[in-house]
């Protein structure tokens, strides 16, 4: 059914007319990656959710229903518009619809309480939100209604259940009206105008300090490097690609329905994941792609329902974001009958994506690598004093190539810490090369964790316990949990004379930050341990927690 060319790295798949379909499509930015999608994989679906389907041949029209609206508000090229909603068909097209419009898209974490959503919108200047109106049980709209965003002018409800509309709000219908005095034809010649180098998104990330950086990245370095993706992991016209990761994390976004437009796979998109619901998908929409955190692929496998599940559809995986056991790999293969699974790393500053392991590699160097560079990009490990490293020896991991980020939004000091004048992006994480140039991490970002596939990044949790009227000082380290990978624990010091149960620090937490975030364990100390740089030595209480609960196991 397929045949690989080694010459051009594209694959492709014969219609029942004998014409080739290239795969991944040549485009120049998304918007041009939308329109030949159109023309290629005509006939096929784009997208499926809702009760709605949209056939490739009808996307662009659809994008460009949201581009014209946007072209009436007055949206100019390099404008930034915020999207804050669940994965859903109507995120996939205000995405594609302000992208064609030459705008940022700024994605917000749906676990941002207002707060945090109200920062960011704040900071990028977005000046329309796309936004959902509810969604499990949290009116989103709502949260934002006490805050002053001075530059944003349009909020729109890109779900048909909401409550009463505030002020500067429409709903999608409504929206998508006013559009209507801009002829399509001018909003596709907005399109044209889009190209490799200019900024597709604007997505924030925490790195090592307390709040998040805006990364820009461009159309082209998405293209290119989720084009080798697409290669790597043989992504073709047809494949039913179900898309749990969130939209507003690269893995979702960019390996996910972008990843589906250069290869004609149809995106499903999924809102939360539940592994009932998820199964229950498999089976009744023939998903044939399904990439994930290791924790998604852990609780299918512990599923009760697993083995009365028709399995029989799924093809390809692809996973990362943790230490992964090999044992994992192989039982992804044989349970849950992928034919083709690999693992991934990336961060936001490189755009989601700098290595990755061929399918055909050992179970046990898919479980213990992160692959090779793509082509295009080198990696190299660092000394702490900048000198490249020879293979096995641990240090820095840095990254070079097309895909860096451009820098961090209106923040010209840090992206000069992250990036040194030899284009090297310092990614604070830290691992080894072996001979062959397979990247293994030892270490993660400085200190940060990963809870179930997200990010966490403790100045940032710090930052925020700090503000309780109980604490004196807090200091919040990852510790191993058996369903999540890791999880936080924050090590607290409190003001003299006051109460704080752990219970307290919790309930407080949840109101104030996205659920990952919050820790789940909290101990509270006299003082905080402290190395000789007068700095909190967060080896030391790693290795005190262990200790003390290796003490309770025995």
């Amino acid at each position: 059914m397929t045949d690989a060319s080694p010459s051009t790295n594209l694959w492709h798949m014969k219609t029942t007319d004998n014409a080739k379909i290239e795969v991944p499509v040549r485009a120049e930015s998304i918007p041009d990656l939308a329109l030949k999608a159109a023309q290629q994989f005509a006939g096929l679906s784009a997208i499926e959710g809702g009760g709605e389907v949209i056939d490739y041949a009808d996307l662009p029209s659809r994008a460009l229903e949201v581009t014209r609206a946007l072209l009436e508000h007055g949206i100019q090229p390099g404008d930034r518009v915020a999207l804050w909603a669940p994965n859903s068909v109507r995120w996939v097209l205000a995405a594609l619809g302000l992208q064609m419009a030459g705008a940022m898209l700024v994605p917000i974490n749906t676990r941002m309480k207002g707060t945090e959503a109200a920062d960011i919108l704040d900071r990028s200047g977005a000046r329309v939100l796309f936004v959902v109106g509810e969604f499990l049980g949290t009116d989103y709209p709502a949260m934002l209604a006490d805050y002053s965003l001075p530059a944003l002018e349009r909020q729109v409800l890109i779900s048909d259940r909401h409550s009463p509309l505030l002020p500067r709000t429409l709903g999608w219908d409504d929206f998508l009206g006013r559009g209507e005095v801009v002829s399509e034809s001018v909003a596709r010649e907005r399109a044209a105008g889009v190209k490799g180098d200019s900024l597709s998104d604007l997505m924030f990330t925490s790195g090592t300090t307390g709040k998040p950086k805006g990364v820009m990245s461009s159309h082209g370095a998405a293209i290119r490097a989720f084009s080798e993706f697409v290669r790597i992991l043989g992504l073709r016209p047809g494949d039913r690609y179900l898309v749990v990761n969130p939209f507003f994390h690269a893995f979702g976004y960019k390996a996910g329905w972008l990843s589906c437009l250069l290869s004609g796979a149809t995106i499903l998109p999924h809102p939360v994941f539940d592994a009932d619901a998820v199964l229950e998908r498999i089976e009744r929409d023939k998903v044939s792609v399904l990439p994930g955190p290791p924790t998604l692929y852990l609780s299918l496998l512990a599923h009760p329902k697993l083995k009365e599940t028709d399995l029989s559809s799924l093809r390809a995986a692809s996973t990362g974001a943790s230490t992964i056991p090999p044992i994992l790999i192989e039982r992804m293969r044989q349970e849950l009958e992928f034919d083709v699974v690999t693992t991934a790393y990336g961060l936001t500053e490189c755009g989601g994506l700098a290595t990755i392991c061929d399918p055909s590699d050992p179970a046990e160097v898919i479980a213990g690598t992160s692959g090779r560079a793509i082509p295009g990009t080198e990696v190299s490990i660092r000394s702490e004093h900048g000198e490249t490293l020879p293979p096995g020896e641990v240090g820095e991991i840095c990254i070079r190539g097309f895909h860096v980020m451009e820098g961090y939004f209106e923040n010209p000091q840090a992206t000069a810490e992250t990036i040194d004048d030899d284009g090297w992006l310092h990614t604070g994480d830290v691992g080894t090369l072996d001979e062959r140039g397979y990247l293994r991490i030892t270490d993660r970002l400085k200190d940060m964790f990963i809870m179930g596939g997200f990010n966490c990044y403790p100045a940032e949790i710090e930052n925020a316990l700090a503000g309780h009227p109980a604490v004196a000082q807090v200091a919040v380290i990852g510790v191993p949990d058996e369903r999540m990978g890791e999880v936080g624990c924050a090590f607290i010091v409190k003001r003299p004379d006051a109460e704080l149960s752990e219970e307290e620090v919790i309930q407080w937490s949840r109101q104030r930050m996205a659920n990952y975030k919050v820790p789940r364990i909290v101990r509270t100390l006299s003082s905080l341990p402290v190395n000789a740089s007068n700095k909190v030595d967060k080896n030391l209480l790693r290795k005190d927690f262990l200790a003390g609960e290796a003490s309770t196991d025995g």
